[in-house]
Parts: structure tokens; sequence; C-alpha cells
């Protein structure tokens, strides 16, 4: 698949924003996505229609964190946004349902569902807590071939517990820091830094500091666990809110500018990596 470059970029940029102008009008205005927020949309028991989709990780959070929601941070037009521009800037072919809107999903890791879904992603996961059981469930779903991106969990703490957490899930294998050659790194766009995004709440508009934690969120961090043959399990972007720069697209013209361009750069390779490997 061509990498974009220079022209290829630009196009990408104009497309997203006359694709935000859109999105937030059908958001905001009623159209196609009104209600989409309201509930938790459980996949049915065979939901596998051979496109791809999003299952949003619902667990349970034993702390708060501030600005944090839990499982249901940027929940859903974070994941409703990817799949749209998946389906407008790659070749994935997008699962949607009878009206023609994309398919996204909510899942435990008790379900049975779980191993229908092609990418598992979770966010403010520093507050997450798994029984044993969940532990084994997620172990399960990433050997068998899984695939689990976590983002938008901020500072040391909210580090410290994430890593307890997939430690005892992958307790064999170290999470490492992704290295500038990795695939995951160019999958389409050649990302050679992460950016750091922060919420659009805690922004304080151009030019100003995207550490939502200061000193203790210096910078963004793209780690990830690989298994035996090298394929990355779990990409973990840390210090960073990719998610609303999806989720946000639409919200504020200053913030899309600064964001989304590269928050949908890093998204799409990371889903196009988890498609081919």
């Amino acid at each position: 698949m061509p990498r974009l470059r220079g022209g290829i970029a630009v196009a990408l940029v104009l497309i997203l924003v006359s694709g935000a102008i859109s999105l937030a009008q059908r958001r905001f205005g009623g159209g196609v996505f009104a209600g989409a927020g309201a509930g938790i949309r459980v996949p049915p028991t065979d939901f596998d229609d051979g496109g791809f989709t999003i299952c949003k990780w619902m667990f349970r959070s034993n702390r708060p964190e501030p600005g944090g929601i839990g499982w249901s941070t940027d929940y859903p037009f974070g994941e409703i946004n990817l799949l749209t521009r998946l389906s407008e800037m790659t070749r994935v072919h997008v699962s949607r349902d009878h009206r023609g809107d994309v398919n996204y999903w909510v899942v435990q890791l008790t379900d049975d569902q779980l191993f229908e879904c092609p990418m598992l992603v979770g966010t403010d996961v520093g507050t997450a807590a798994l029984s044993k059981t969940e532990v084994q469930r997620l172990r399960q779903y990433l050997l068998k071939g899984g695939f689990l991106w976590v983002d938008d969990f901020w500072g040391t703490r909210a580090w410290n517990q994430w890593s307890g957490l997939i430690t005892r899930v992958l307790q064999e294998v170290p999470n490492v820091a992704v290295a500038v050659a990795d695939p995951i790194r160019h999958a389409l766009v050649d990302i050679a830094v992460l950016k750091q995004v922060p919420s659009i709440f805690s922004w304080g508009g151009p030019g100003s500091d995207p550490r939502e934690r200061g000193s203790d969120s210096p910078h963004a961090d793209f780690r990830a666990i690989a298994d035996d043959h090298g394929r990355v399990m779990v990409a973990m972007t840390h210090n960073t809110d990719i998610g609303d720069s999806m989720e946000r697209e639409g919200d504020d013209p200053q913030y899309f500018a600064a964001f989304s361009p590269d928050g949908y750069a890093m998204a799409t390779n990371i889903v196009l990596y988890a498609l081919t490997h």
C-alpha cells in the first residue's frame, strides 16, 4: 500500500476537513448519527459480516483519573469517526448496518463475542481492574491472534496500574518502546514521533502546553508487546489522547488542525497493521 507523501498528505488533510464539517453537521444536527451514543451497543451472537469493526473494551474501574470516565472515554464518536475515515481514506471494508451506518460494539472480556473482535480498543486503562478470569480471557484473546490498542491514559500512576495489569496477562513478554523502524509506524504513514494530543477540554489553544499532567507527562510514549514472531499484540499510546483527535474532529477547527490529521495517521497505521499482521 503506498505511503502518504507530499500532495497525498495534503489530500488527506482536505478529506478530513471536508469530512469533519459534514460529520459535525450530522452529529449535532440530527441526521444519521442522532442517538448513536444512547446506551451501549452490545454485539449480536454472530456479528462477523466480513467487514472491519471496532470493539470497545468495557471494564470496571477501581479509581478515578482527572478528565477520564473509565472505559467509555471517547466513546462512541472516537470509534464512529475512525471507522468512517477508514472507509474514506483506505480500502478497508468497514462493517455497516442496514441503514449504512458503521457498526461498532462494546464488549466485556467475559463475553463470547470477544473472540470475534478483530480489534479491541481500551481508553483510560490506568483505572482498570481485572479479575483472574478476565486476565485469562484477555490472554486467550491476544494469543489467539487478537489485537488490543490502549490510549488516553496519562502520568506515572496510570502507567504503573496498566503496566501491572498487562504484565499479569502476558507475564512472559515485556512491553517495549516501538522502534522507529517497526512496521506499525509505517503501515500507511511514516511516523517517527508520536504526537502528544491533549484532551480538547484541557487544551489551551494553539501553542499551548499539551502535557495534561505537566512534568508527569513530559512526552507521548508509544510502546508495544509482541509475540514470539514479532507480531504486535498490544499497542499502547500513553500520555496522549489520540481518541480525542478523532472524537472531537468537528468541535473546534483549531483543535482539528493541530491534532486530527496526526491522530488519524497514527490510528490508521495501527488498524492497518492489526489487519495485516
